[in-house]
């Protein structure tokens, strides 16, 4: 079984992906925001992103064949709303993939949100021409979490 990249097709989310996508979801927000407090059980999140994110949003997910679902991006718009990877499978480019085809949709630019406590995301968003141009207390979002919110412009 190859765990390279190239082996990774991403491509638009179905109905049938939307267990993985959050479970995917889950998995990594865990994993990368430890000290975050999430306002909504794994139930709510699973119903959510088959209710509202898979069947509403521009879903996009990173399947690795045999593994299944590795990565999910969102995007609304100019909103660059989610860009999660499975743990394991972080370092290998599927992210640098998910950013090509959000500004390819998205030519204009992008704007995202991320907690402030998320370095290794600040790093990752800088690297692919992503400014900070606020910060907040977190006071607007539902973690009550110290965000910032980034952009993109070509």
């Amino acid at each position: 079984m190859s765990t390279g990249t190239a082996a990774v097709e991403l491509r638009p989310a179905t109905p049938d992906d939307a267990a993985a996508v959050a479970d995917v979801w889950l998995r990594s927000f865990a994993t990368a925001l430890p000290t975050v407090v999430r306002p909504r059980t794994d139930g709510e999140v699973r119903a959510y992103f088959r209710d509202v994110v898979v069947p509403l949003r521009e879903t996009w997910v990173a399947d690795a064949g045999g593994p299944g679902v590795v990565g999910v991006m969102v995007l609304d718009g100019e909103l660059l709303a989610q860009l999660y990877l499975d743990p394991g499978w972080r370092g290998r480019g599927i992210g640098d993939r998910f950013v090509a085809v959000a500004k390819e949709r998205s030519p204009r630019g992008l704007t995202l949100w991320t907690f402030q406590v998320n370095t290794p995301a600040h790093r990752f968003y800088e690297r692919h021409g992503f400014v900070a141009v606020e910060r907040t207390d977190g006071s607007g979002n539902e973690e009550r979490e110290p965000d910032v919110r980034y952009e993109w412009r070509p």
